[in-house]
């Protein structure tokens, strides 16, 4: 697996997402507050038809950890890449790790 660095950990406020292009992709990454756990995944939002769900709020219904589209408001869990209103949606979810401070995505 080839991991590319993104960023330092504390580049990426808690509870929220940045987006970087890894092999012509459009990754969001996203740091939860609690626990400092990282997530990443596509950041094309398929409901709204745009690269935006690392501008996206970070919600938890129920055990679900999610990113709410700023589009259209559907919520993607972070662990799945699965459309919680709609299951045939989802979206991509690449293996994230921090390693030395430094988080990084293979994708």
């Amino acid at each position: 697996m080839n991991w590319t660095a993104i960023c330092q950990l504390n580049d990426i406020a808690p509870n929220t997402g940045v987006c970087a292009l890894i092999n012509d992709q459009q990754v969001a990454i996203f740091r939860q507050a609690r626990s400092d756990a990282l997530y990443a995944i596509g950041n094309y939002d398929p409901a709204g038809k745009a690269n935006v769900l690392s501008r996206g709020l970070l919600a938890q219904l129920g055990t679900v950890i999610s990113v709410a589209s700023p589009l259209y408001k559907q919520h993607f869990c972070l662990e799945t890449g699965v459309c919680q209103e709609d299951a045939s949606i989802s979206v991509p979810v690449y293996p994230v790790r921090l390693n030395a401070g430094q988080v990084e995505v293979a994708a």
